[in-house]
């Protein structure tokens, strides 16, 4: 199974007054589904709906809906970087809209002066899935897809250098015994350590456009 990201910028980060000050939200499109998205997956309608379904019973419903701020090393929420909440998600055709409220931890401090000082984000839903390749450059995800959030907050899609430096779609994770093991790419890193400073550059755009066609 690989950890799945996928980042969205259709949403709208609301500041709302209040008598108790600012409240700060997230709301807008945080999956799609039955569409190729731009990293060449796609999400079978019905996955979604029972995800959704799912992440609304055990964790919506149970205000334990968590996300982070930036792209986590794995598929477990780390409390310690938590920035929001999630308190809806709701289908819309073949879009899943999702509403999140900033929360005053340090993570979300960090956010609401992003928001204040006018910056740019986006969300990014975060599960464990199987891929089956169908057709030209596109996966379908599988019926074992598993959503570990609907949203995390992220800043503009990520650079092959940030890839390199530890995006986590750069490792597979499979299920031995309940538990969860993380398989680096080992000949990546290995060609990592001898190349050359001057030579980086160039072997990270390498490593990123191989690493793409393989999804």
């Amino acid at each position: 199974m690989r950890l799945i990201c996928e980042q969205l910028e259709d949403v709208e980060f609301i500041c709302e007054a209040s008598t108790k000050g600012k409240n700060y939200f997230i709301e807008g499109v945080f999956m799609q589904a039955n569409v190729k998205n731009r990293n060449g997956r796609l999400y079978p309608k019905e996955i979604l709906q029972k995800e959704a379904k799912r992440y609304e019973q055990n964790y919506i419903l149970q205000n334990r809906a968590f996300g982070e701020l930036g792209h986590p090393e794995g598929p477990t929420v780390n409390l310690e970087r938590v920035s929001h909440m999630i308190t809806s998600l709701d289908e819309d055709g073949d879009n899943f809209v999702g509403r999140a409220k900033i929360m005053d931890t340090p993570y979300g401090k960090i956010v609401k002066n992003l928001i204040d000082e006018g910056a740019r984000l986006g969300v990014s839903s975060r599960g464990m899935g199987s891929l089956k390749p169908m057709g030209s450059n596109c996966s379908h995800v599988q019926d074992d897809f598993y959503l570990a959030t609907a949203a995390d907050i992220v800043a503009d899609p990520s650079a092959p250098a940030a890839f390199v430096n530890g995006i986590m779609e750069g490792k597979e994770w499979i299920w031995d015994n309940g538990i969860l093991d993380e398989r680096h790419i080992a000949r990546i890193e290995k060609e990592m350590k001898i190349t050359s400073q001057k030579d980086l550059d160039v072997y990270q755009l390498k490593a990123f456009d191989q690493f793409m066609s393989s999804l």
